[in-house]
């Protein structure tokens, strides 16, 4: 995806989500992802590089996931505060996770903390 400069990634593999500008990584979203109850993408921490803030970059990661998730058939059960924020402003883009799949990502950060 690319709007005004800015280029977002996934890197499934090391599960984040990059905004680019100019080859250089100018925000983040962490995540991680569960296959139960539901296969899931579970964002945990949003970070945009200070001289970037104010730009909209964090809406846009967040926006891009989510349609990422939608375009992949997978939820989205946000933990981080900032995703959890943008989806109840957006809530025509970010549908809520079941209370179910809810409790299972935050079981998962909780089991295991130092993997994100």
């Amino acid at each position: 995806m690319s709007s005004s400069g800015i280029e977002i990634r996934d890197d499934r593999a090391r599960g984040v989500f990059e905004a680019r500008a100019g080859g250089e990584v100018v925000g983040k979203i962490v995540y991680f992802t569960l296959d139960a109850p539901e296969p899931a993408l579970v964002p945990v921490h949003t970070e945009v590089a200070p001289a970037h803030e104010g730009e909209g970059i964090a809406g846009s990661l967040a926006r891009e996931l989510y349609a990422m998730a939608a375009r992949e058939s997978v939820a989205v059960a946000p933990l981080c505060p900032y995703v959890v924020k943008w989806a109840e402003r957006h809530p025509d883009e970010a549908p809520a996770a079941s209370a179910e799949l809810a409790a299972a990502a935050r079981h998962e950060q909780k089991t295991h903390p130092t993997t994100w």
